[in-house]
């Protein structure tokens, strides 16, 4: 009997992992990579029997690691463009420290970054206000995707269904979305804490994708109720530079003119 334990022979074990599962896994997205596949399709270039390359394709998809295109058609998924972003932290964390300062002593104001995780974003690397009244976001804290500027932009770019599940119970609509992509940047007033405000604008990997958020944050009183007339243009140009370093990083700057 056909088995998703990697048990049949369908992938050869002498060129396998030993972990038959995984071999047939990667022959899948491996097929996948010259483009969009049906399950026939799949099943010819993979050699696997039918119920299992389905079987392995819906789990993957389950996933994130396979999506589908408009035509049902089996194709790469969002998740393995996230692991790539995730794998070039390092390289943002160590751009974010003098970007962020700059920003913060620029505004007056807390200064952030936040990446997504699952339902939830992180806060990644931070330069505080150094008195006075601030809004305190310690690397570490972990928040919410249902409220703040932050989240929304890091929903606003995603695949359309991902973004609609994101919507579900949220602070903020699909028409506060299509403003952000429409000008570039978020702003929150009260939506994730009381009597704060924010202003986020999305850093872009090498592939266009946002992989971060920049942020400032801090009291109504001082930042108004329509702070991004006030800071917008210093937090865009915060993760523009930020993108910049990513992109130039990878070798693919010049790939991304403005």
């Amino acid at each position: 009997m056909d088995t998703i334990d990697g048990s049949n022979s369908e992938v050869h074990s002498d060129s396998g992992s030993g972990v038959g599962v995984l071999d047939k896994a990667a022959a899948v997205l491996s097929a996948l990579e010259s483009g969009p596949q049906t399950l026939a399709e799949l099943v010819t270039v993979t050699h696997l029997a039918r119920p299992t390359a389905h079987r392995l394709a819906t789990a993957l998809e389950y996933h994130r690691f396979v999506g589908r295109d408009m035509q049902g058609r089996f194709v790469l998924g969002p998740r393995l463009g996230e692991l790539a972003s995730a794998a070039g932290e390092d390289r943002l964390l160590a751009a974010a420290s003098p970007v962020l300062i700059a920003l913060r002593d620029h505004t007056g104001e807390s200064a952030q970054l936040f990446r997504r995780q699952g339902d939830q974003r992180i806060c990644v690397a931070a330069a505080e206000r150094t008195m006075g009244l601030r809004d305190s976001i310690p690397v570490g804290a972990t928040l919410s995707m249902k409220a703040g500027s932050a989240a929304q932009v890091l929903l606003a770019w995603e695949e359309p269904d991902r973004l609609h599940r994101g919507l579900h119970g949220a602070s903020f609509t699909a028409t506060n979305l299509s403003a952000v992509r429409r000008r570039g940047w978020a702003q929150s007033v009260g939506e994730r804490e009381p009597g704060v405000a924010s202003i986020s604008a999305p850093v872009r990997g090498p592939s266009g994708r946002v992989i971060a958020a920049v942020s400032i944050s801090g009291p109504i009183e001082r930042m108004g109720r329509q702070p991004g007339r006030q800071h917008a243009a210093a937090v865009v140009t915060a993760a523009k530079r930020l993108s910049a370093v990513i992109q130039t990083t990878e070798g693919l700057g010049n790939n991304h003119t403005a």
